[in-house]
């Protein structure tokens, strides 16, 4: 016959009234905040029970959890993965294809979700890889919001801290030999375009003629990585382009692709290329999307009014666009002079003299020739 199991707790009534459980075997004492004798022994037991049998625990929640859902209790971070994956479609869904198949999931693959401790998702996040940071976080709140989770796996402010690489922007320098050194025509054009426009790699390369507005000097076209948002109130940018954007445009072909070839190229081998061709320059960290950081800080840096900056670069959020200008270095004007002009012409004074130009007929280009044009 199976000897009966030792239990670890025992029942003890303080003069008071009220019944505490004592640990045998460390004396520790924890009050059951009750006075009725059945109430105390029924969560003697369960304490007792759920020390000497987890594994019936366990089994027993189980049991509990199949009433509302079959898989709960059996469910793989695998199938949250392909859950996700199957509701993705284009770029996305190419990305998250990429993205779950990373190998630092493999510890977790096939780990049930009711079984998953924090120890688990550490073992995944320990070479700390930003992309795995990013997505198991994302895989996590799926599974929290399908309710598939009775809690976090590990609380949000415990969560590692992803460790981004420092961003910058390209300088004028850099630029110009990075033009200077390019032979095909069409990958020269792109780059100089997103120098002048501050837009997206992928956004520049699928840009048509009928995009450019000859008339008004305008460029219009919907960001691709907001196509999925199109019932929110998001404006497609809308750049004012000046002369050397003319002559680059004047190169391009007249109807369709502006970019024939580079809009067939997958982002990854655009940004393969450029890396290649910084890389014999001996260009060290940066990517197409520096160009983007190069427009913001230039535009911050000449004065160009934020709002229009924001515009151009298809940024609805004040944080955003300032991440990306950050680096700008922008000199502040004296304060003695400018209350000498606020004195002289109250009105005059009202906004910096680098922004005395109508910015809806002008381009950034512009702006910053003004701002380097010598005073009187």
């Amino acid at each position: 016959m199976r000897e009966a199991m030792k239990e670890l707790y025992g029942l003890i009534k303080r003069p008071w009234g009220v019944y505490y459980i004592k640990s045998k075997t460390t004396g520790e004492q924890t009050s059951l905040k009750t006075k009725d004798k059945a109430e105390a022994q029924r969560l003697l037991q369960a304490r007792n029970d759920s020390e000497n049998q987890p594994h019936f625990n366990l089994a027993l929640a189980r049991v509990y959890m199949n009433g509302s859902d079959p898989k709960l209790g059996t469910r793989t971070w695998q199938e949250v993965m392909e859950h996700i994956v199957e509701r993705k479609t284009d770029e996305t869904r190419r990305r998250w294809d990429v993205a779950v198949k990373d190998k630092n999931f493999d510890c977790i693959r096939d780990l049930t979700l009711a079984e998953t401790r924090p120890e688990h998702f550490y073992r995944s996040l320990a070479d700390k890889k930003v992309s795995t940071n990013v997505y198991l976080r994302r895989i996590h709140n799926h599974a929290l919001g399908m309710e598939w989770l009775l809690k976090s796996v590990i609380p949000r402010l415990q969560w590692p801290k992803p460790l981004f690489q420092e961003k910058r922007a390209v300088t004028a320098e850099e630029h110009a030999r990075i033009v200077a050194r390019e032979t095909n025509p069409e990958r020269r054009d792109f780059y100089e375009l997103l120098w002048h426009t501050g837009a997206s790699q992928s956004d520049a390369a699928c840009l048509t003629a009928e995009d450019i507005d000859w008339a008004q000097g305008t460029i219009c076209y919907t960001r691709k990585k907001l196509k999925s948002r199109s019932g929110m109130a998001i404006k497609p940018p809308l750049i004012r382009f000046g002369a050397e954007v003319v002559a680059i445009l004047k190169r391009r072909p007249q109807t369709g692709q502006l970019f024939p070839y580079l809009c067939t190229v997958r982002a990854g081998d655009r940004s393969t290329e450029f890396k290649q061709r910084c890389k014999g320059l001996k260009i060290e960290k940066i990517s197409l999307h520096s160009y983007r950081y190069a427009w913001a800080e230039r535009a911050r840096k000449c004065g160009y009014p934020q709002r229009f900056a924001q515009e151009a670069l298809g940024h609805n959020s004040k944080a955003v666009h300032f991440a990306y200008s950050k680096h700008a270095e922008v000199t502040v004007p004296s304060l003695d002079d400018w209350e000498k002009d606020w004195k002289k012409s109250p009105q005059a004074a009202a906004q910096p003299k680098v922004l005395a130009v109508d910015f809806n007929q002008k381009s950034l280009a512009t702006c910053e020739t003004r701002q380097e044009a010598p005073t009187a």
